[in-house]
């Protein structure tokens, strides 16, 4: 019997139990918590949500069945039914931080910015030590691109938690946005201090050294990161951008088509293939791997831009046009693709008019 077959042997047998003492017990809230533990282990939620739903018609104000409820909907996008059993928990037991920073959560997730910081002062106001939340007031701030606030709070949180990796991973992405490489690397640096085989930083790391034209590190850590388990598509796709910055062209094709190996039905390597392919006024080559990023995603009005300026530079006029016109019908509001377009079908019908003058003349 192996590992997965004695732990749903385990659950089983606990489930039984449980459920043996509910019969006996009805009105005991431990064994509802117990059951609904042992249905989110076998993942079976609806079943969890069930045990939750009857055990707050016996004790209306359990405030871990209020929360739990609530973030069985918010991890499944139900946030108007997270924001109802989060603010139940909040009635019963308003000075539980706990509540506050998951309302805080949902709204950040519903886009409403004066909510979400709302409910996470509150938090603050009966948790102020908690790092998570100052990470969390952080994020919300960077998502609406206040950096300036953002690096505030991340600071505050590693003033707390100095080994907190997602204060110094977050941070170093404010700083890379920011093209203050160096201090970026600082905080990518120190989460793979702390943890070497996170293969997200790893990749941070390599990107930032190859920014900063450090091939040797760059390539050191693009390595480091494909050694780690975990799906390789966007290392292959990163150390390929990388080979072409440094100059290595057939390095760049040969990762970007171990990313198609691993991966055949994304559309990057082959988009940043043809990219290459077109620079090289290998025109026929980038067509054609446009073409297939277009049969993965049709309705991608910038695969239609790229084939439209291929065909341009190919000499392929009217093909251009076609294109352009596919790519401003998909995005109407585009303003720029529809100046190119007019101006582009004005010099077409132009140089069509010049060639019949000089076939009357």
């Amino acid at each position: 019997m192996d590992k997965q077959e004695q732990l749903q042997q385990d659950i089983n047998r606990d489930l039984n139990s449980t459920i043996l003492a509910m019969a006996q017990d009805p009105s005991k809230a431990e064994n509802y918590h117990d059951l609904a533990k042992l249905y989110a282990m076998d993942n079976k939620f609806d079943k969890v949500i069930s045990v939750y739903e009857s055990l707050l018609e016996i004790h209306p104000n359990d405030t871990q069945a209020l929360l739990n409820l609530g973030s069985i909907y918010f991890f499944d996008k139900e946030y108007k039914k997270a924001l109802n059993y989060y603010t139940k928990a909040m009635n019963v037991d308003p000075e539980n931080y706990l509540v506050y920073y998951n309302l805080g959560n949902t709204y950040a997730e519903m886009k409403n910015f004066s909510k979400a910081l709302h409910f996470y002062n509150r938090a603050l106001d009966f948790y102020s030590l908690n790092p998570e939340i100052y990470n969390s007031i952080a994020l919300l701030y960077h998502d609406y691109e206040d950096y300036v606030e953002s690096k505030a709070y991340y600071e505050k949180a590693l003033s707390l938690d100095p080994d907190n990796s997602t204060a110094h991973v977050d941070l170093g992405n404010i700083y890379y946005k920011l093209f203050d490489y160096q201090n970026a690397l600082k905080h990518y640096l120190r989460v793979y201090d702390l943890n070497p085989d996170n293969k997200t930083v790893t990749l941070c790391i390599a990107n930032t050294y190859s920014v900063l034209k450090d091939q040797e590190n760059a390539y050191k850590f693009f390595e480091i990161s494909l050694e780690i388990p975990g799906d390789n598509y966007k290392t292959y796709i990163c150390y390929a951008i990388a080979k072409t910055d440094f100059k290595d062209i057939d390095g760049a094709i040969e990762l970007y088509q171990k990313a198609v190996e691993l991966d055949p039905n994304q559309i990057n390597a082959y988009v940043l293939m043809g990219n290459l392919h077109s620079k090289a006024k290998e025109y026929d080559k980038s067509l054609e791997l446009y073409n297939k990023a277009l049969s993965l995603k049709s309705d991608d009005a910038s695969i239609h831009v790229l084939l439209a300026n291929t065909f341009y530079m190919n000499n392929e006029i009217e093909n251009s046009l076609s294109s352009y016109r596919h790519a401003v019908r998909l995005v109407p509001e585009n303003d720029e693709y529809k100046l190119v377009y007019i101006q582009l079908l004005e010099d077409y019908i132009e140089e069509k008019r010049r060639g019949e003058l000089l076939e009357n003349a």
